[in-house]
C-alpha cells in the first residue's frame, strides 16, 4: 500500500477489524520509511450494475452517490448514518438476486422511499420531493395527506 505522506511502497498491518455488517475490513497501517499511521479499508469487488434511468439512459450504479441522495434527505433529522447505510445495503441485496444486473431508478427510489417512511416522515417527503419531481403543490400535499392521516392516527 502507498504511503499518503511519503508515497514509500512498505508498510505494514497494525491492527485489522472487520466491520459489523462484514461488507469490510479496516485496516491501521504503519509506513516502514516514515514511520507515520493511515488507515484503508478492504471490500469486496463488487460487480458492477447498471440503473436504468428515467429517459432509458443506463450508469454504472454509484453506492456513495445513492448515499448522498439519502444523507441529503436525512439531514439534521434523527437518524443514525448507519440507518441510511442500511438502506444502501437493502438495494444492493436487490440488485444482486436479479439475474441481469440491472435496475430502474424508479425501482431504487420505491425502496428507498418505502424505508425511509419507516424511520422518519420527514426525511421521506424530502426524498419524495426529490425523486418523484412533483410538478406543483397540488401533487405535494397529495403525498404529505396519507403521512398526516397516519400521524393522526398514531396519536389517537
Amino acid at each position: 500500500m502507498k504511503c499518503p505522506f511519503c508515497s514509500h511502497l512498505g508498510d505494514k498491518v497494525v491492527d485489522s477489524r472487520e466491520s459489523k455488517e462484514g461488507d469490510h475490513i479496516r485496516r491501521r497501517r504503519e509506513c516502514n520509511q516514515c514511520g507515520r499511521r493511515f488507515t484503508s479499508y478492504e471490500r469486496l469487488d463488487e460487480i458492477q450494475f447498471m440503473v436504468v434511468k428515467k429517459d432509458g439512459e443506463r450508469e454504472l450504479f454509484d453506492r456513495q452517490k445513492l448515499m448522498g441522495g439519502i444523507l441529503a434527505a436525512c439531514q439534521k433529522r434523527p437518524i443514525r448514518p448507519l440507518d441510511c447505510q442500511n438502506i444502501v445495503n437493502d438495494v444492493l441485496s436487490i440488485l444482486y438476486e436479479k439475474p441481469d444486473r440491472e435496475i430502474e431508478t424508479r425501482e431504487i427510489g420505491t425502496i428507498v422511499m418505502d424505508r425511509l417512511k419507516e424511520l422518519d416522515s420527514v426525511a421521506y417527503v424530502r426524498f419524495a420531493s426529490v425523486y418523484r419531481e412533483f410538478k406543483d403543490v397540488t401533487e405535494f400535499i397529495g403525498e404529505l395527506q396519507p403521512l398526516i392521516k397516519e400521524e393522526s392516527k398514531a396519536k389517537s
